[in-house]
């Protein structure tokens, strides 16, 4: 399968943070499945990092190119995917992920009660 996983669950897996759903990490982890990170999740954990929300480790960087991970470039056609998205969702980094899912045919793998409305393309994992 192909997935793309959400902010939190990319900085729980690199952590190896507890917050991490169960139901994540075999399908992380499977080395059968590909897994994706959007800039634009790195771009969302760099801004919250200079505005004081967020701290990630120093060596965060280094976990993440140790991972077998395939990072997902935000294209035009992604950012314009959101134009014919419903307002479930009011996270615009979380309204990008769901475009970009849809548009590249992966299933977003999130924590996020609220994503699960955009349907078959997002995976709740608990």
């Amino acid at each position: 399968m192909r997935f793309l996983l959400d902010t939190h669950l990319l900085l729980w897996w690199l952590a190896n943070d507890l917050s991490l759903p169960s139901e994540a990490k075999p399908l992380i982890a499977d080395p059968a499945n590909a897994i994706f990170v959007s800039t634009v999740s790195l771009w969302e954990i760099w801004l919250k990092c200079s505005i004081g929300k967020l701290e990630v480790p120093a060596d965060f960087d280094q976990r993440l190119a140790a991972e077998q991970l395939i990072l997902l470039p935000l294209e035009s056609d992604h950012a314009r995917g959101v134009l014919n998205l419903p307002w479930f969702h009011r996270d615009p980094f979380d309204r990008v992920l769901v475009a970009q899912a849809i548009a590249e045919q992966l299933i977003l793998l999130t924590a996020d009660d609220t994503l699960e409305r955009y349907g078959p393309v997002v995976r709740r994992v608990r």
